[in-house]
C-alpha cells in the first residue's frame, strides 16, 4: 500500500464554528444520535439553532407496545424533551411518514419545502445524514437537503452527521465537554429505547471517535463536509 492510499486524517475542532444552524433530521431521535453533541457546542456559545424533524417515526413500534393513537405525539415529545438537554427549544415536525418508498414526486414535494426551510431561517451551517447512510430514510433526506441547499442557493457550510454507518470523516468535533448531556438526550427518547439500547451503542462510536486525536480519551461526533468550506480559524483535514 503507497502512503497516498491512505485516507486524510481528519481535522480536529474543539469548539463549532459561530453560525446559525439549521439541522435535518430523518425522525425524532436522530437529532441527538447524530450532531447531538455539536448542538450542545452550538448552545453553549449562543448560536440560533433550528431544528427540522421529517418524519413521526410511526414505524418505530413494531411490537405496538404503545398506544397507536398517541404515538406520534409522543415521539414529538420524546424530541423536544431530549433537545431540551441540549439547550435547543426550536424544533419544527413535517409530519411525513417513514419507511416508505418515495417516488419522484415525494422528493420534489419534500425538497421544495426543505428549501423554503432554508431561505425562512438563513442558516449559516447546516447538519443532514451523511451520502451513505444504511437507513433509506436518512439516504432519502438526504437527497432532499442536497436538492434545497442548491435550489436556496445555500453559501454557507454543510456537514453530514452519521447515525446507522460510520463514515471516513472530514472532521471530528471534540464532544467530551457536553457527552453528559447528549447521553440524557438519548435517554429521553423511551418508545425507542424500549427497541434498542442505542445511547450505548452511539458512546460507544463517539468514544471511538476520540481514538484518532485524543488518545482514545472522551469523545467525539465526526461529520464530511457537504458543501462550502470550513469558516477561517478552523482548521482543514489531517490537522489538530
Amino acid at each position: 500500500m503507497q502512503a497516498n492510499d491512505l485516507p486524510p486524517m481528519p481535522a480536529l475542532w474543539r469548539a463549532v464554528p459561530r453560525a446559525r444552524v439549521l439541522v435535518f433530521a430523518p425522525h425524532p431521535d436522530d437529532e441527538v444520535c447524530g450532531p447531538g453533541g455539536a448542538l450542545a457546542l452550538h448552545r453553549r456559545q449562543g448560536d440560533a439553532v433550528r431544528v427540522v424533524v421529517a418524519t413521526d417515526g410511526t414505524s418505530g413500534d413494531p411490537e405496538g407496545r404503545f398506544d397507536p393513537a398517541r404515538y406520534p405525539q409522543q415521539r414529538r415529545a420524546e424530541s423536544r424533551q431530549g433537545l431540551a438537554e441540549l439547550g435547543v427549544d426550536d424544533v419544527a415536525f413535517w409530519g411525513f411518514p417513514d419507511s416508505c418508498v418515495l417516488s419522484e414526486a415525494d422528493l420534489e414535494r419534500a425538497a421544495a419545502i426543505a428549501t423554503a426551510a432554508v431561505r425562512d431561517f438563513q442558516p449559516g451551517l447546516v447538519y443532514l445524514p451523511w451520502r451513505r447512510e444504511g437507513h433509506p430514510d436518512h439516504h432519502a433526506l438526504f437527497t432532499v437537503v442536497t436538492r434545497a441547499l442548491a435550489r436556496a442557493t445555500f453559501a454557507g457550510l454543510a456537514l453530514g452527521y452519521e447515525v446507522w454507518n460510520a463514515m471516513i470523516p472530514d472532521v471530528v468535533v471534540d464532544i467530551s465537554p457536553v457527552m453528559e448531556q447528549k447521553r440524557r438526550a438519548m435517554l429521553a427518547h423511551h418508545s425507542q429505547l424500549a427497541y434498542t439500547q442505542y445511547d450505548h451503542s452511539i458512546a460507544g462510536l463517539n468514544a471511538y471517535r476520540s481514538l484518532q486525536h485524543l488518545q482514545g480519551r472522551g469523545y467525539g461526533e465526526a461529520f464530511v463536509v457537504v458543501a462550502g468550506t470550513p469558516p477561517l480559524g478552523f482548521a482543514g483535514p489531517g490537522t489538530a
